[in-house]
């Protein structure tokens, strides 16, 4: 592990932020690489899964985003260490509030009849890209910021601490490449296509990695602004669209203990490595 961690050192910031999402990229084409193998998946497990993916973005949330942010914040803004991160987390969420209410898209466990933003014709599968893709745009922004924060040197905020989050949004892309493309399987899909588009959905993290370490390592001013926005986008995802998905069957237990388990997973990567 720390030999990654000082590749990451000796590269431009932007260069690695590139490299860590296209990372979280990869493990997302990974599992949706198992419809090659599976057409079905237990209700239980779907739910599981999804739930870990919403333990992980709480727990990066607050020790990877929110927390650096304070710490940040008591130097650029002393007596007001608070507001970047509140202004920002409040931020993020309505940026998300937003892209919900404009971009038509439909969630993994939902009917057609369910869609959300503005309407549309678009098919079932397209829809369901299209949600995953809102959920990994705060990902993605929030491994660029982390990355860009580290490389100006901010109090908080480690090339360590970077690469902690980039494994930990990883680890749960893992499942979440198997949640897209395995409804798309079932519902009759090839298995090429139920696969493409579950890698698909993560194609967007990259491109939201480098406009976030780009923007806070030349703006240095919004960087506790910039953490607190991914987290408060990353936390509305969880609560909107994570959790709601997990509660529409019997397996909401199974689905909590997993949301546990991510929690403790992010969280132990997090203060271990950064």
């Amino acid at each position: 592990m720390e030999s990654i961690i000082n590749f990451f050192r000796g590269i431009d910031p932007i260069l690695a932020a590139f490299i860590a999402t296209t990372f979280t990229w990869l493990v997302t084409a990974a599992g949706a690489s198992l419809v090659f193998f599976f057409k079905t998946m237990h209700r239980g497990w779907l739910d599981g899964m999804l739930g870990f993916t919403g333990g992980v973005m709480v727990a990066a949330s607050f020790w990877s985003l929110l927390t650096p942010s304070i710490e940040m914040s008591e130097r650029l803004y002393p007596g007001w260490s608070w507001m970047p991160a509140a202004v920002g987390f409040l931020s993020g969420a309505l940026f998300l509030f937003f892209l919900d209410k404009s971009l038509p898209h439909l969630h993994i466990n939902f009917g057609e009849n369910e869609t959300e933003g503005v309407k549309t014709q678009l098919h079932k599968t397209t829809l369901l890209v299209l949600a995953i893709t809102l959920h990994n745009i705060p990902e993605g922004l929030a491994v660029g910021v982390l990355f860009g924060a580290a490389a100006n040197g901010m109090e908080g905020a480690s090339i360590a601490g970077a690469v902690a989050l980039a494994i930990g949004i990883g680890i749960q892309n893992f499942p979440e490449g198997f949640a897209v493309a395995m409804p798309l399987r079932r519902a009759g899909a090839s298995r090429f296509k139920s696969f493409w588009y579950g890698q698909l959905s993560a194609i967007v993290e990259p491109i939201a990695g480098v406009l976030g370490a780009i923007l806070v390592i030349y703006v240095e001013p919004i960087l506790p602004f910039a953490m607190a926005f991914a987290a408060g986008a990353m936390i509305f995802v969880v609560v909107e669209e994570v959790i709601p998905e997990t509660q529409r069957d019997k397996y909401t237990d199974v689905a909590v203990l997993g949301f546990m388990a991510g929690f403790v997973v992010m969280m132990i990567l997090d203060v271990s490595l950064g």
